[in-house]
C-alpha cells in the first residue's frame, strides 16, 4: 500500500483497522526531501498520534539502543526525542531499542567486508553489542503475545566487542588479508564526509562519522521479558560473509579470531 510519512489520511489507511502497529520506520542518513527529525520525530509523533486517533490498542516503536537527548550524534539526539514524542500522544507505547543489527544486506558485517577504512575510525576500538536481525524480529513477533507493556525494551546483543575484532571476524571468515588502510584521523574523516554529500547516492555522511566514536550503551537486555536468547554474531558471520571469499576458499573451514579479554 502506498504511503507517504507526511500524510495523514495515507497513514490512517494502513492502520486503523489494526490491533497492534510496528513502526519501524527510520534512516540512518539525510537526504534533501527528509532530515533525521522529519523521520524520527515529526514522523513518529504522526504515525504514534494516527494510531491513538483510529483506535489502535496497542503501538510498538523501535528506537536505537543508543537513543540520548544529550548525543553528540544527531541520529542518536532524534531517537530519543521520537520517542518522547510518541509518548505524549500514545502513552501505553511499547519502545524498542536494538542495538546495531546484523544480517542479509546490513550495513555492519557487509559494510565492513567492502568499506574497513570507515570501521577503523577511533582505532577500532569503539565498543559495539551487535545483534542478529532474526533475534529482533522474533522479540518484535512475540510482543504480540505478551500483555501490553508499557516501558522501553531494549535489546543489545549478547556481547560487547570493538570494531577491531569485528574487523578481524570479517577478514577471517572471508579469507581476506586484513585491510592495511589508514586509521583517518576525526576531522579529516568528517571533511570526507562532508565532500561526499554531493553525490546522490548515499556515501558516508558526517553524522556516521560521529556515531564511530560512540560506545554502544551499556545496559541490561530485556530478552527476558520477550521470551527471545540472543545469539553471538560468531554463529552467523559465515552465513553473511561467504559470498565476499574467493572461488578457491568456498569450502574452506570457517575460522575465528580470538576474541579480546
Amino acid at each position: 500500500m502506498e504511503w507517504d510519512i507526511r500524510n495523514e489520511g495515507q497513514i490512517a489507511e494502513c492502520l486503523r483497522h489494526s490491533d497492534i502497529v510496528y513502526n519501524l520506520v527510520g534512516r540512518d542518513y539525510e537526504t534533501k526531501n527528509f532530515k533525521f527529525a522529519d523521520v524520527h520525530v515529526t514522523g513518529a509523533e504522526r504515525i504514534a498520534k494516527v494510531a491513538a486517533d483510529h483506535g489502535v490498542q496497542r503501538l510498538v516503536h523501535v528506537s536505537h539502543l543508543n537513543a540520548s537527548a544529550t548525543s553528540t550524534s544527531e541520529y542518536y539526539r532524534t531517537k530519543a526525542e521520537g520517542e518522547e514524542r510518541v509518548r505524549s500522544v500514545f502513552p501505553n507505547a511499547t519502545v524498542v531499542r536494538p542495538a546495531t543489527m546484523f544480517g542479509y544486506e546490513d550495513k555492519l558485517l557487509n559494510n565492513m567486508a567492502t568499506w574497513p577504512i570507515w570501521w577503523k575510525l577511533n582505532f577500532g576500538e569503539t565498543k559495539i553489542r551487535p545483534v542478529h536481525v532474526i533475534d529482533v524480529a522474533q522479540a518484535l513477533a512475540n510482543l504480540m503475545s505478551t500483555s501490553q507493556l508499557t516501558r522501553t525494551v531494549s535489546l543489545p546483543g549478547p556481547s560487547t566487542l570493538t570494531y577491531e575484532y569485528l574487523l578481524e571476524l570479517v577478514a577471517s571468515v572471508t579469507y581476506r588479508a586484513p585491510s592495511r588502510a589508514p586509521v583517518v584521523p576525526k576531522p579529516i574523516a568528517l571533511a570526507v564526509a562532508r565532500a561526499a554529500q554531493m553525490a546522490w547516492w548515499p556515501l558516508i555522511n558526517p553524522d556516521e562519522v560521529e556515531r564511530r566514536f560512540i560506545d554502544d550503551a551499556n545496559v541490561p537486555g530485556d530478552w527476558n521479558v520477550v521470551g527471545v536468547c540472543p545469539d553471538e554474531v560468531e554463529n552467523h558471520a559465515i552465513t553473511y560473509l561467504r559470498r565476499y571469499r574467493l572461488a578457491k576458499d568456498y569450502p574452506r573451514p570457517v575460522l575465528f579470531p580470538a576474541r579480546p579479554t
